[in-house]
């Protein structure tokens, strides 16, 4: 394997004369996959060439039946071409390419399949997610935060530039992540992003095989999933199929016009996503939001050229099974062309039945988010295949709630009965991903009010216990606030702050999460059970999880006053589960009686018990 890294930069190939093989994608592959393989091969005039497969065993050549020609066909550029092949036996391979007397000749790697590989699990509602903004996060090698083949070099000083942040730094807070109670860990895109400028978030992608070189690499990145494994700690990967970079290394010399989405003038979509399903929709509005380019230095892929399609679903098989991968999160999903779209996720689906892929679908109401997860009955009969979405509607019902001191902002506490009211429009609420901030969004100790870190505690008790999956975003954990709101993203995304710069309420704030989110690993209530809640006028919220078992009760009070639990409005779960239980946070016995009160801004979480 580390071979095939070697000889894959440019300049790599052997050659005869002029002719010259710069890149062939995928980088390598495997016995036994499901998908079958297509290499698409970059160098100089490789239109037509004839392509034959010799086998080296030792430093000897010779024919081979282990990996077979089984078709091939030519881009529009000259320097391009596709090779459909037959993979039956690993090996090291020579791909020779031909035309007249001018060779070609590029190594190829095929290695066995770890045993086991197409059944792996996936993340579920038992993990807790972890989103790090890798070049924000920890700096843990700073002798790669400028390197001498990219162009954009660090400067701590620019808010809008590369500040350091590493894969030997989210190696080295493993221990940390584990410790706060998050069972998986989601970074930014780490793969190479060479734009000029503003390239430290990641997701204009100029290679999409190689590790960027001020992360580390991609033997460093196997390393580290690695090491996540070992910790117990799984590991996602954010895949960007909508667009690319400007800087993308093809952009010089695309194998298709309609590789990319081009206009006759920069045209930037509309970002009208409902014309996935709008029976009024036009088919310009819907171009125009499937087509218009993303920003400026992001072309828009067109995921309606098969060989483009082909190429990401290899290229998504491929990093799971080279860095043994857990599951994927996908940027600006309802951008792409829905149907490629979720022929993309089919794909990896077959290959890895069980991996969850969950796709950031930045709509509202519930009922357009429930559109694009799998399996939903749309009046349409569209099936994304894509597993898990990002509840949008509830994390704006969180910062509703907790955003005004009076209870009223978007409905206060009320705002989250109205959210879960909407759960029948899901095929499943226990693959929505539950947040209250990420990378785009202000940290949620911005936006409370007043930014009291009591509130913060709410929404933490919130993801805690709500049905879906848990993802926390890097330094909301301690209550971190951002720079400068005013200057946007870039305020906002701020390095880890070492623990001994922490206050006594920011250590109370992460004691406090940890406690909750390592109860919520041994919980089957709390991970699959059902939910019944109770409406208030009186700024709380009250809701049970509960199985066959058992039952957790949740009691949110987000006013600044004292307030009585209504203990004969849950007669009905009471009932059943009994009257007495277990406070899961300082482990004290309470009983559940007229009365009972819960203080102002925090929460009561009972395990009932009879």
């Amino acid at each position: 394997m580390k071979k095939i890294f070697t000889i894959l930069l440019l300049g790599l190939a052997l050659t005869l004369q002029a002719q010259t093989i710069q890149r062939i994608e995928p980088l390598c592959w495997w016995t036994d996959m499901k998908l079958p393989l297509t290499v698409m091969i970059y160098g100089t005039d490789l239109q037509d060439a004839q392509v034959s497969i010799q086998q080296k065993v030792g430093k000897k050549l010779k024919p081979t039946d282990g990996l077979v020609v089984r078709g091939q066909h030519n881009a529009e550029s000259k320097n391009y071409l596709f090779v459909d092949l037959d993979v039956r036996e690993a090996g090291n391979y020579l791909i020779c390419l031909q035309k007249g007397k001018k060779v070609a000749k590029v190594e190829y790697s095929i290695e066995n399949r770890r045993a086991g590989s197409a059944d792996r699990k996936s993340y579920t509602s038992a993990d807790v997610i972890y989103l790090i903004m890798s070049d924000r996060f920890v700096d843990g090698d700073p002798s790669n935060n400028s390197t001498p083949d990219t162009r954009e070099k660090a400067n701590k000083d620019n808010m809008d530039g590369r500040w350091g942040g590493d894969i030997q730094g989210i190696i080295n807070s493993l221990d940390y992540i584990k410790e706060l109670g998050a069972t998986a860990i989601w970074p930014t895109p780490l793969t190479l992003d060479d734009e000029q400028a503003w390239s430290y978030h990641g997701y204009a992608c100029s290679d999409y095989y190689h590790i960027d070189p001020r992360f580390g690499s991609n033997a460093l990145y196997k390393e580290m999933v690695k090491k996540a494994h070992e910790k117990g700690l799984k590991f996602l990967m954010d895949m960007v199929p909508n667009h690319c970079g400007y800087a993308h290394w093809w952009m010089q010399d695309l194998p298709f016009h309609d590789w990319i989405h081009q206009f006759p003038t920069y045209t930037r979509t509309t970002n009208i996503f409902s014309t996935a399903y709008d029976i009024n929709a036009s088919d310009y509005d819907r171009n125009l939001n499937e087509s218009g380019w993303f920003d400026t230095h992001m072309p828009d892929m067109n995921l309606d050229n098969p060989d483009l399609l082909q190429y990401f679903k290899q290229w998504a098989i491929w990093w799971i099974e080279y860095a043994d991968l857990d599951g994927l999160r996908v940027d600006t999903y309802p951008y792409n062309e829905k149907v490629p779209a979720s022929l993309w996720c089919k794909a990896i689906r077959e290959e890895y039945p069980n991996m969850n892929i969950v796709g950031e679908c930045w709509v509202r109401p519930s009922s357009e988010v429930a559109y694009w997860q799998a399996d939903r009955k749309n009046f349409d009969g569209f099936n994304s295949n894509l597993p898990s979405v990002m509840d949008f509607p509830l994390e704006e019902a969180i910062r509703g709630a907790l955003q005004s001191s009076n209870g009223r902002g978007r409905g206060g506490m009320g705002g989250l009965y109205s959210v879960l009211a909407q759960d029948y429009q899901y095929a499943d609420v226990n693959k929505l991903l539950i947040f209250v901030g990420n990378h785009d969004m202000d940290h949620i100790t911005d936006v409370v009010a007043d930014n009291d870190l009591r509130r913060v505690k709410l929404s933490v008790a919130i993801l805690a216990t709500m049905r879906g999956i848990p993802q926390l975003f890097q330094g909301d954990e301690y209550g971190q606030r951002s720079a400068d709101m005013k200057r946007g993203h870039s305020g906002l995304r701020r390095p880890l702050l070492a623990k001994e710069e922490w206050t006594a309420e920011q250590k109370d704030l992460f004691a406090y999460q940890a406690s909750l989110l390592h109860y919520r690993q041994h919980s089957d209530i709390l991970q699959l059970g059902k939910t019944k809640h109770f409406s208030s006028n009186d700024n709380t919220y009250c809701y049970f999880r509960y199985t066959a078992d058992g039952a957790i009760m949740v009691f949110l009070n987000g006013s600044n006053e004292e307030r009585t639990v209504p203990v004969s409005h849950y007669k009905e779960v009471l009932d059943i589960y009994g009257y007495k239980g277990t406070d899961i946070i300082d482990r004290s016995e309470v009983e559940l009686q007229e009365g009972l009160t819960v203080d102002g801004l925090s929460a009561m979480i009972i395990k009932l018990h009879k």
